[in-house]
C-alpha cells in the first residue's frame, strides 16, 4: 500500500512538518500534503451524488476460539477523554497515576481502582503520567510542565521549549522530558531549576507520536524522530552514544520517516527499541553495540519478559523474538489492521489492545488465542498497557483506565 494511504488510515497518527523560513512555502507545502493523505478531491467532495471510494484495510475479524484462560474486569475508573493527545497511566508502589486531557490527574489503588486522591490542574494536558512514586509529572498546554508530589499538591511548573506530546520521565532526582522541536531538558525534582538541555536535529518531516524516554541508573535513554537512539548522561546531558534504530529510506519525505516508536525498554545490559519503517533490535546498554536487529515497522512501543522481545507491527502482526538473539519464536497475524497498543508480557500471555476497545490475551510461547475482554466498546487502546501485581491496566482513548485480571 503507498505509504502516505497507510498514514492516512493510520489515525489518530498525525504528521508534523518542521518550521521553515518561507511561511508562503510552508504553508502550500502542508496542505499539498494533507490534502494527498485525506486522499480528497476538491470538486468531488462537494458533489453529493459522487460514489464514495471503498475503505481500505478493513480490521480483521474477531477470531473464534475456544478460551482457555479465564480474565474478568478487576476494576474501572474514568480520568476524561484523551482528546488528540496519548496518556499513559504510570504504576509505582501499589499505586496508578492516570491523566486525561481536559486536566484531571489522579491516583488510584492499583489493587481496587479507588481514587486515593484527583486533582484538576488548572489547564488542558498534552502527556503524561510520569512518576518515581514520589513526583509525579505530566505536560500542560503550550510546553508547561507541572510537577505534582505523591499526595497531589503542586511543587512547582516550568515552561519548555515548545509543546510536549511524551510522558515526562523521572528518575535521579530530574524530570526529563522532550518537546516536539526536538529538545530534552532536564529539571531538578524539587525546585524544578532547568538542569540541562540537549538539542537534536528534527528531521523534516515526522510522526506526531509520542516516542518516550526511559531513565536506568544514570542514564537517560530518549526515543527520537528519525530513527534515533541516544543514550544521555543524567550529570549533565552528555551523549554518552547514539543509534540508527531505523535509518531513513526512499526518495519522499514521507517515504524516509523512521521515527523510533514507544518507549525503549530495558533489560539487563540490553536497551532495545523499535522504529517505524525500520528495524526492531537490542543494543548494549553501555555503548549502543547492536545485539540483533530484525527489520520490521511498527508505531508503537516493545513488550519483554525474561525470555522474550514482542512486537506488533503496522499491520497488525504480533511477533515474539528470542531477547537474547532476535529468533523468532512466533507470530500471529490474526489481528491485521486492527490498530495495535504495545503488547505486555502477562503471566502466561501476552496481552494487546486493539482499535476497537477490545484486549487479546496470545499465549506466550505460541502466540495462540487465550482470551478476550472488551473494554469501554469501540474506544481505541493506543497507549502501553502497566501491569501491577495480578493486573494488566490499560487506558483507552475515552479516558477509562480499565484493569483485567487473570484467573
Amino acid at each position: 500500500m503507498p505509504i502516505a494511504t497507510h498514514i492516512a488510515a493510520k489515525l489518530p497518527l498525525k504528521l508534523s512538518l518542521r518550521p521553515v523560513p518561507h511561511s508562503a512555502v510552508k504553508v502550500g507545502c502542508a496542505w499539498l500534503i494533507m490534502a494527498v493523505l485525506s486522499g480528497c478531491s476538491t470538486l468531488s467532495s462537494l458533489n453529493p451524488f459522487a460514489s464514495k471510494p471503498e475503505p481500505r484495510n478493513l480490521p480483521a475479524p474477531l477470531v473464534e476460539f475456544s478460551p482457555s484462560m479465564n480474565v474478568r474486569t478487576a476494576w474501572t475508573a474514568s480520568v476524561g477523554n484523551a482528546g488528540t493527545f496519548t496518556f499513559s497511566p504510570a504504576v509505582t508502589d501499589g499505586s496508578v497515576f492516570a491523566a486525561g486531557a481536559d486536566g484531571t490527574l489522579a491516583r488510584l489503588n492499583a489493587a481496587t481502582g479507588r481514587d486515593l486522591w484527583r486533582i484538576n490542574t488548572g489547564m488542558p494536558l498534552t502527556a503524561g503520567v510520569g512518576t518515581d512514586g514520589t513526583t509525579v509529572a505530566v505536560a500542560g498546554a503550550k510546553g508547561v510542565l507541572l510537577a505534582y508530589d505523591a499526595e497531589g499538591r503542586q511543587r512547582w511548573k516550568a515552561q519548555a521549549s515548545s509543546e510536549i506530546l511524551s510522558a515526562p520521565a523521572v528518575g535521579q532526582g530530574l524530570v526529563i522530558v522532550r518537546s516536539v522541536d526536538n529538545r530534552i531538558a532536564a529539571y531538578d525534582v524539587e525546585s524544578g531549576a532547568r538542569k540541562w538541555v540537549a538539542q537534536r536535529p528534527t528531521p523534516p518531516l515526522t510522526l506526531r507520536t509520542s516516542p518516550g524516554i526511559v531513565i536506568s541508573e544514570q542514564t537517560a535513554y530518549v526515543a527520537l524522530p528519525g530513527g534515533r537512539l541516544v543514550a544521555l548522561a543524567m550529570s549533565n546531558g552528555g551523549a554518552r552514544w547514539e543509534i540508527a534504530v531505523g535509518d531513513p529510506r526512499g526518495t519522499t519525505e514521507l517515504e524516509r520517516i523512521a521515527d523510533v516508536s514507544g518507549a525503549p525498554v530495558i533489560a539487563g545490559n540490553y536497551v532495545c527499541a523499535v522504529s517505524y519503517q525500520g528495524r526492531v533490535g537490542c543494543f548494549d546498554a553501555s555503548n549502543g553495540a547492536p545485539r540483533w536487529a530484525k527489520e520490521l515497522s511498527s508505531d508503537v512501543g516493545l513488550g519483554i519478559d525474561e525470555r522474550f522481545v514482542f512486537a506488533a507491527d503496522e499491520r497488525g502482526t504480533v511477533t515474539a523474538f528470542g531477547r537474547d538473539n532476535g529468533v523468532g519464536a512466533w507470530r500471529n497475524n490474526k489481528l491485521a489492521h486492527r490498530r495495535l497498543s504495545t503488547p505486555v508480557s502477562f503471566g502466561r500471555a501476552v496481552a494487546v489492545g486493539d482499535g476497537q476497545g477490545y484486549v487479546h490475551f496470545l499465549s506466550r510461547e505460541d502466540g495462540s488465542f487465550l482470551a478476550r475482554v472488551a473494554t469501554d466498546g469501540s474506544k481505541i487502546i493506543a497507549v502501553s498497557p502497566q501491569v501491577s501485581g495480578g493486573n494488566a491496566i490499560f487506558q483507552t482513548q475515552a479516558g477509562n483506565v480499565v484493569a483485567l485480571a487473570a484467573e
